[in-house]
């Protein structure tokens, strides 16, 4: 785990009545204990939400590209009715 330090925090009285109420449950663990697994908790977690949120905006990102892409490989319409015609004559003379 590493080096400890102390540190104080102010916390109001039924949030602590509260943790207390938690550490209880479980013989043997410390509000120290219980403390730190709620930090280390919160951490993860932010950490989690802020991974998904630069994803979701990269996914985002390349969506738009990949949609100009698209656009600009897309036939004219004069394009794609010769493009039929072709298909057609040559259906026809099988």
């Amino acid at each position: 785990m590493g080096e400890l330090r102390r540190i104080m925090i102010t916390v109001p009285a039924a949030l602590l009545q509260e943790v207390d109420g938690m550490v209880a449950l479980e013989k043997g663990r410390t509000r120290s204990e219980f403390v730190r697994e709620a930090l280390h908790r919160f951490l993860e977690d932010r950490k989690r939400r802020e991974l998904r949120d630069r994803m979701k905006t990269g996914y985002l990102e390349m969506a738009r590209i990949n949609l100009e892409l698209a656009e600009e490989g897309l036939p004219t319409e004069e394009d794609v009715d010769e493009v039929v015609q072709t298909y057609l004559t040559a259906s026809e003379g099988e």
